[in-house]
This record gives C-alpha cells, sequence and structure tokens, in this order.
C-alpha cells in the first residue's frame, strides 16, 4: 500500500484500516461465533469441527483486528522515509521492488517493529473475541484448532465474578494470570525497544 498502490487506491484503503481498527472487540466476537465459525464448518465439512468454540476461528479473528492496526502503523513508516532515499536508489538502476525491499524497509524497519509489537500486545491482552469464540472452559494445553480453549485472559474475564471470597485460591489466582499477562507484554515491549534502539534511524 505504501509503495505500490495508486494515491487514489491509498486514500480509499487508508480509512478503512483505520475504521476496521475502531470496531468493538465484542462485535468482531459475535460476529465470529455467529457467522465465521459456521461458515468455515459449512465450507470444510470433513474436518474434525467438534463443539460450539474453535481456536483456530478465534485465532482468525483475533487476526482481523490486529492486521489492520499493524499495516496502517507500518505504512505510516514507510511513509515517513524521505523521498530522496528512493530517488537515489532510483537513480542507481534499482527497480521499485529493489527499493522497496532493501532501501525503504530497512529505512523504516524500526517503526514496522513498532507495529508488529503493538499488534502482538493487543493479541496478548485480547478478551472477549476469545472470550466468545474459543470458550472458557477447564484450562489446560490443547494444539486442536478445532476445539475450544481457555486463554488467560478468557480465564480472568469468566472467574472474575463479585462471589469470590477474598484471599481464597481463584481469587489469588486471577492476579497471578494477570500479572504473567504484564510480564510478557513488558517482555515483549523491552525486546522491540532494543531493536528499535540498534536499527532506529535518524533523518534530517
Amino acid at each position: 500500500m505504501s509503495e505500490f498502490a495508486a494515491e487514489p487506491v491509498r486514500k480509499t484503503i487508508k480509512p478503512v484500516l483505520e475504521i476496521l481498527e475502531g470496531i468493538p472487540t465484542v462485535a468482531t466476537g459475535l460476529f465470529a461465533f455467529f457467522w465465521l465459525r459456521p461458515f468455515l464448518e459449512y465450507m470444510t465439512p470433513w474436518l474434525p469441527w467438534g463443539g460450539l468454540f474453535s481456536t483456530g476461528v478465534a485465532g482468525i479473528a483475533v487476526g482481523l483486528i490486529i492486521i489492520p492496526l499493524i499495516a496502517s502503523v507500518a505504512d505510516d513508516a514507510m511513509r515517513s522515509v524521505p523521498r530522496s532515499l528512493r530517488e537515489g536508489a532510483y537513480a542507481l538502476g534499482a527497480s521499485k521492488l529493489r527499493v522497496s525491499l532493501k532501501v525503504v524497509v530497512p529505512a523504516a524497519i524500526s517503526g514496522i517493529i513498532a507495529a508488529f509489537v503493538l499488534g502482538g500486545s493487543r493479541a496478548v491482552g485480547e478478551t472477549m473475541i476469545v472470550l466468545l469464540v474459543a470458550g472458557a472452559g477447564s484450562p489446560g494445553l490443547n494444539f486442536n484448532p478445532f476445539e475450544g480453549i481457555q486463554t488467560m485472559t478468557a480465564y480472568i474475564a469468566s472467574r472474575a465474578t463479585g462471589e469470590i471470597a477474598v484471599g481464597s485460591v481463584v481469587y489469588d489466582t486471577i492476579f497471578a494470570v494477570g500479572s504473567l499477562l504484564f510480564l510478557i507484554t513488558l517482555a515483549m515491549n523491552m525486546i522491540a525497544i532494543r531493536f528499535v534502539a540498534r536499527f532506529r534511524e535518524v533523518y534530517e
């Protein structure tokens, strides 16, 4: 979109991406539960679909909310690369694809990494989609994409009710899971900061 799309096309796609970013996740979760999963089950009846919930469909739904975010932020980062770099590469005889991959992407790598970290952090902290589509059953490891699973955020949402006794195991577990989510997000951001500091380019 940044390098190959015509300007009228970009002016159409960019607002659409920003609108998709603002769709409430509960609406995306309901869309995936009531339409996307039945549609996929109807189109692929030979696959071992089981029950109402599906980890694979939840992954697709989470992708629907983070891909527009990543694309929009990465597009802004690539568009901020000075045009003089592109023109210098074109003057040396480089093709448009080579300029995009060898000049623009390395120059905008810090912004692209930030886009992926932002999207990944949103995916890790997503609650409503995984609660509605992946389910909130018994916790445990399950790598079958056609069955439900309980994520950490879904566990917090399903257990955090007003009936939990303070000091009980469930009460303490909610804070433990929340702390683990915080540490995962913190680690992702610290790694991203190191990458950005290492590859950041400053242009005048």
